[in-house]
């Protein structure tokens, strides 16, 4: 039976209370698979509500609002960290009653992705990771310069400043308005530790854990991250695919989601044919 992309509530098992979205329209006949978007720092599930009439037909996707961000609860300090974000997934997993599934992530949430696959790796299938190198430790990301200029500007006005490293010249007038005002609700101090976290993050000295079939979509040139930078995922990651994507900045999940949305699925379908 088809799920609606209604919020559903679960208690991980520290207490805080984690939201997400399920969307199944797949046949009702045959065991699902299972599909978990993770969305980027600052974003939500909303943020992925383009890929889902792509991959909804015939996967069980699910969209969790990370710790912090949409509607789940904003964790103490000692409440998050990458391995917890990672943790959060399984135990969603859980709740549904899915032994195994398909993870795939946007920038930060691609992060958290691939701790999923390392720490889980008898639970993940393939690995899905879009705009994002292993961890923003090596990034031309500045994280304290991110931060005061919050501090100095307000939310609002940096992401305005700021937009050009995310999304394309020409990008749909309505959409950067959107796109703007969702992430402005992000919770300024939780962010700060969200970001420092992620600054702090380099997972390269563990990428030969990854044992899943594992697609990496790269922007390029991106102001946010070098190809060479990128590239250890090919390097690294023993099944890896690599595809970039010239001519796009950062958020490519979110300027062009059909595309990368099509690149998930066909890579899907070659790793779990019908």
């Amino acid at each position: 039976m088809a799920l609606s992309s209604e919020m559903h509530t679960h208690v991980a098992s520290d207490g805080l209370k984690l939201r997400y979205a399920v969307d199944d329209y797949s046949d009702p006949w045959r065991p699902p698979e299972t599909l978990f978007l993770l969305h980027a720092a600052m974003g939500t599930s909303k943020r992925l509500y383009k890929w889902v009439p792509i991959l909804s037909r015939r996967f069980r996707v699910v969209r969790p609002d990370m710790r912090g961000h949409g509607q789940t609860e904003i964790p103490r300090p000692d409440q998050i960290s990458v391995a917890r974000l990672a943790k959060d997934v399984a135990e969603i997993a859980d709740a549904l009653g899915c032994k195994q599934f398909h993870v795939a992530g946007s920038s930060a949430g691609a992060i958290v992705a691939m701790q999923v696959a390392m720490d889980y790796p008898d639970r993940v299938k393939t690995l899905g990771d879009f705009a994002s190198t292993p961890g923003l430790k090596n990034t031309l990301i500045d994280a304290e310069s991110w931060i005061a200029g919050i501090q100095k500007q307000g939310f609002l006005k940096f992401l305005e400043s700021t937009i050009g490293d995310r999304l394309p010249k020409g990008a749909d007038e309505g959409f950067k308005r959107w796109f703007i005002d969702e992430a402005a609700k992000t919770n300024p101090e939780m962010f700060y530790e969200f970001v420092r976290m992620m600054k702090a993050c380099d997972l390269t000295d563990r990428l030969h854990e990854i044992r899943c079939p594992t697609l990496a979509v790269i922007p390029h040139p991106d102001p946010l991250g070098t190809r060479e930078q990128y590239g250890v995922m090919k390097t690294k990651v023993r099944n890896c695919e690599y595809v970039e994507y010239d001519g796009l900045p950062h958020n490519i999940t979110d300027s062009v989601p059909e595309r990368c949305a099509e690149e998930l699925k066909r890579f899907l379908l070659k790793h779990c044919p019908a």
